[in-house]
């Protein structure tokens, strides 16, 4: 195969890797708490018998842009959006221990509190399940209170508390699940600083206009690819009948 054909193909197929990665951060424009995903693309030389002399694409994705999204204000008593750095600690679905900004919380019939994707809600010690109670409250640092059933409205009880966390940025890693997760799967202490607003949900953190604006650069960039294609068979053919001629 050509060489300049092979470079053309292995940078359009690059280039629609692109093209996946900003098209999921546009799906995900109104996914409460989401953290878009970055896209490069650097060169990579070519080592054989001799030295390198060209150089493919290769498109990655280096990391995940952990800027907060803007608050909005839902009313909702179980909803909440942590203020400035943190993480809610939930249980994923292997087990292991995860982080969301997904703050829409619900209590299910056997009475754990879940996030709305279902996920259980990790506090003092594993998931947090509540009794049948009137009102539910979760203060700022994640203390939950509850008025149980019968009880007179002055009667307040502490039953747990969300297990928030706030973890080196650096060292969190984003699965294809959308759940931050922390090098070598290890389970984070609480930190009792971090703060929570109730009746707010945290937007995502996704530029609709930028992430279109990147897509239609990346489909100009493929069309560049596949006339580049194009222009290498048609020097091949032309090369061909050339030496049929002589």
């Amino acid at each position: 195969m050509d060489k300049s054909l092979f470079i053309s193909m292995s940078g359009a197929s690059q280039n629609m890797l692109a093209q996946r990665a900003h098209a999921n951060n546009l799906a995900n424009v109104s996914t409460t708490g989401f953290r878009r995903d970055f896209e490069q693309a650097r060169s990579m030389p070519v080592y054989g018998e001799s030295l390198p002399t060209r150089a493919y694409a290769m498109t990655e994705r280096p990391g995940t842009d952990m800027s907060s999204g803007t608050l909005q204000e839902t009313g909702r008593d179980m909803d909440l959006a942590v203020e400035g750095d943190g993480w809610i600690a939930v249980q994923a679905p292997d087990g292991t221990e995860a982080y969301t900004r997904a703050g829409s919380l619900n209590i299910d019939a056997f009475g754990l509190l879940r996030t709305s994707s279902g996920l259980p809600v990790l506090g003092n010690a594993g998931p947090i399940a509540l009794p049948p109670a009137d009102k539910v409250e979760i203060g700022q640092d994640g203390t939950i209170t509850i008025r149980a059933l019968g009880e007179a409205p002055n009667v307040l009880a502490d039953v747990d508390r969300i297990k928030l966390v706030n973890p080196d940025p650096a060292a969190l890693r984003k699965g294809e699940d959308g759940l931050m997760r922390v090098e070598g799967a290890l389970e984070q202490p609480a930190d009792g600083a971090v703060r929570v607003a109730t009746g707010f949900l945290e937007s995502s953190n996704v530029n609709a206009v930028e992430e279109m604006t990147a897509m239609l650069s990346l489909a100009r960039q493929f069309e560049l690819h596949i006339k580049m294609m194009r222009t290498a068979e048609e020097n091949s053919s032309t090369t061909n009948r050339l030496l049929q001629m002589s």
